[in-house]
Formats: structure tokens, sequence, C-alpha cells
């Protein structure tokens, strides 16, 4: 007699992206509670995996998808989940790149971020580690924790870097017009 095998039905959500304007995202996220999970941080962290990749993100925060969870989803060599981040230690080392935002697209702005950081967060499964990033990956770290805490990408550039893409975006959206 052969086994009969039952495979659990994969079910994969993908997010719509809240509207820039949406307050969720200038609002600090209050921390994830995992002694009283309000979701299933696995299924979570996945369905943010899966909304990012969609998306063609590096990064994704839990309140771009308008959900109240502190948490975000951030590629780099592996996908991280990071559930209750927290910037530890910055370097005295600074670095200006462009960055732009599933939230706000097409609208690439230079930022100024320390190039080294001390993280700590939480995995999914409820353990907390501590890590250091170093390069994209730490400005990735940075730009999701500020979405965590209500700030956008463009809250952290000059007024002549924003200035600067705006006026390029605008340029951009005429030619493809």
């Amino acid at each position: 007699m052969q086994p009969i095998l039952f495979l659990k039905e994969l079910k994969i959500m993908i997010y719509e992206l809240v509207d820039c304007n949406n307050p969720i995202l200038r609002e600090p996220i209050p921390l994830f509670d995992f002694s009283n999970p309000p979701v299933d941080p696995l299924d979570l962290a996945s369905d943010l995996a899966e909304t990012m990749l969609a998306s063609g993100g590096i990064g994704i925060a839990a309140n771009q998808c308008g959900l109240p969870y502190r948490v975000f989803i951030m590629s780099g060599q592996e996908l991280i989940p990071c559930f209750n981040p927290r910037i530890v230690d910055y370097s005295n080392e600074t670095i200006y790149l462009e960055e732009g935002c599933l939230s706000f697209p097409g609208l690439f702005v230079k930022i100024k971020r320390p190039r080294r950081i001390k993280v700590r967060y939480t995995e999914p499964n409820g353990n907390t580690v501590t890590r250091v990033f170093d390069g994209m990956i730490a400005r990735v770290f940075q730009h999701e924790l500020d979405h965590l805490d209500g700030i956008a990408h463009i809250n952290r550039a000059s007024r002549i870097h924003l200035e600067q893409a705006r006026k390029r975006l605008k340029l951009q959206n005429r030619r493809n017009k």
C-alpha cells in the first residue's frame, strides 16, 4: 500500500504598499510582543519577504504595508527579518549614497549615514542577536529602522539634495509620458 502524502497548501500573502501620505508611515511603531504575538512571526516575516521581492526592493518595513508591527525584512547575502530592531553603536565614518524607497517610487535622494553600525534585533523564533553591518546592508538597516520610527528617507535629506531628486523625478516622468 502506498503512503498518502498530504501537502500543506502554501499561503503566500503579498501586501499592497500604502500610499506615501498614509499616517502609519509617520508614526513610531510599538514593539512586537513575542509573549503574546498579534500574528505568527514566521508567517509575517515570510509574507513581508514575498512582498519585498515582488516589489523589487532590498528592504521593507511592516508599516509600509499598513501593518503596525515593529519588524522589517532586508536582503543582503540572505533575507534578514528584524523584529524590534535597534542600533547600539555607530561608526564615526559616514558616507553619502543615493537611497530609493518603495513608498516613494522613483525618488532617489542622497542621504548621509554612518558606514558601520552595531545592531540588535530579534529573529522570528524569538532569539535576540547582535551583529555588525557595514556598507550597503548597514544603510538598508538604518533606512528600514527609520520607517519603524516614523521617519522617511526624504526627512534625512538636505533641502538641496531633495530638490535635485524631485527635479530628476519630474524630468523622468515627463520623458516616460
